[in-house]
């Protein structure tokens, strides 16, 4: 079966850092983005596993409010 998961990716000087806001404490690193796209990939993965059909519709149908602000500071 397929799912849609949010991601969210941050870098900083040690490299990037991704995880899923609706899978609590899925996460992972890498060293570049072409590292830790399928390292993300793969924790979604096995974190899914863990749960059962109705858990999975649950967390994967809310919905996560992403906002972009610039700072003029």
């Amino acid at each position: 079966m397929s799912y849609k998961v949010n991601l969210i990716i941050e870098t900083d000087k040690e490299g990037y850092y991704a995880y899923a806001p609706e899978l609590e404490g899925c996460q992972t690193q890498g060293n570049t983005l072409e590292e830790v796209m399928p390292n993300i990939r793969e924790a979604v993965e096995l974190y899914l596993e863990t749960m059962d059909e109705e858990e999975r519709k649950q967390r994967l149908s809310e919905e996560i409010p992403l906002v972009r602000i610039h700072s003029t500071r």
